[in-house]
């Protein structure tokens, strides 16, 4: 009889540690990392890549052509408006005007002399007339003869013809005047456009052209972009580019201070998409921009598109899909559960989610260990 109790204690004992191997040791647990959900405030964001630009960007160009004697400013330099820019080889345009000066001398010389030619032959007339007038009653009572009176009509007459004559020469010279001193204007313009004046205070970013080289009209020489313009234009895709509005905040990354966040703000949303990558463009403009910078440089910008208050938060990376809905995997008495939640608003670190609450146990998925299947024993 004894017998028999000890046997059975005994499969009893082996039983009851087989059980325990079993559930303790032979079935495969995993320890995973365990977060709750919180509650805060989420800003909504849209992220999107791009390059520094720049709404006005003037082009510095040639207004005639020839060789350039100076650039007095460069790359990387400030100018304000006015500034001299660039000098060009006037060739002998200075000669021609001081030529067309001299004309222009001349003519209002000889205008004025005229002028005294007029007003000596009116000092005449007056005289002739007078003859004129006093010989006519003198005939008109036989005091003076007919020869008489003829010679001083005929002296009158003359003073008249010689005033007309003389007047014309006044109008004539007046018009050579004008037109000598369009010429000259002109060729002043012309020697005007061999300086050519900054248009703005900017930025020198580029130079395109050395002293002693030959430029065509209209060649670019520099590069000058106006500060106050410059933007990142950050292309954004579709999908996500629904919520951004003009005005909305931003956080700005320039890849070469990748370890600085500078504000900015969305200033332009481009109408027209990209129908081969379809992504939008958007401008987005500094708070206080970065001096230097640098045209084209790549940058990275977050847009806040919404502001949610005391809402329910978890790391995004924890949201999976399944059966095409969102879930979470949570803890449940040791064991892995998939529980479908709604998703408020999703970010690129946390996103806002309802159906949960702060005792909930969320397990993160560990990419070194079993992906979680419903049921799974782990631990905390």
């Amino acid at each position: 009889m004894n017998k028999i109790v000890k046997y059975i204690i005994f499969i009893v004992l082996v039983l009851g540690a087989g059980a325990l191997f079993y559930s303790k040791v032979y079935i495969p647990k995993h320890t995973f990392e365990i977060v709750h959900p919180s509650k805060g405030d989420l800003n909504k964001e849209v992220f999107g890549i791009g390059e520094v630009g720049a709404k006005n960007i003037y082009v510095i160009t040639a207004q005639t052509g020839g060789k350039i004697t100076q650039i007095k400013t460069d790359e990387g330099k400030w100018v304000k408006k006015g500034d001299v820019l660039v000098v060009m080889d006037t060739v002998d345009l200075p000669k021609l005007i001081d030529e067309a000066k001299m004309s222009v001398h001349k003519a209002k010389s000889e205008l004025r002399a005229t002028q005294q030619e007029l007003d000596a032959l009116d000092a005449q007339k007056v005289l002739a007339k007078l003859t004129y007038e006093r010989y006519a009653k003198l005939k008109a009572k036989a005091f003076v003869s007919q020869s008489e009176y003829d010679k001083a009509k005929s002296d009158l007459d003359s003073v008249n013809a010689n005033i007309k004559a003389t007047q014309a020469r006044i109008n004539s010279s007046k018009t050579e005047v004008v037109r000598l001193q369009k010429a000259l204007e002109a060729l002043q313009v012309k020697l005007s456009r061999y300086t050519i004046y900054a248009p703005v205070e900017g930025y020198v970013i580029s130079k395109e052209a050395e002293v002693a080289q030959s430029v065509g009209v209209t060649q670019p020489i520099l590069k000058i972009v106006n500060p106050k313009t410059v933007w990142i234009k950050a292309y954004i895709d579709e999908k996500i580019s629904g919520d951004i509005k003009v005005g909305q905040s931003a956080i700005i990354t320039l890849r070469s201070q990748s370890n600085k966040k500078f504000n900015g703000q969305v200033r332009r949303i481009v109408a027209q998409s990209d129908a081969v990558t379809q992504e939008r463009e958007v401008d987005v403009s500094f708070t206080h921009l970065p001096i230097p910078f640098y045209i084209n440089e790549q940058a990275e910008v977050l847009i806040t598109t919404q502001q949610l208050k005391n809402v329910m938060k978890i790391p995004s990376h924890l949201i999976v899909y399944k059966n095409k809905k969102a879930g979470v995997w949570i803890e449940k008495n040791s064991h892995a559960h998939f529980l479908h939640v709604k998703i408020i608003a999703m970010g690129d670190k946390e996103s806002a989610v309802a159906d949960l609450d702060e005792q909930m146990k969320l397990l993160v998925p560990d990419t070194n260990k079993k992906s979680f299947g419903e049921g799974m024993r782990v631990y905390k």
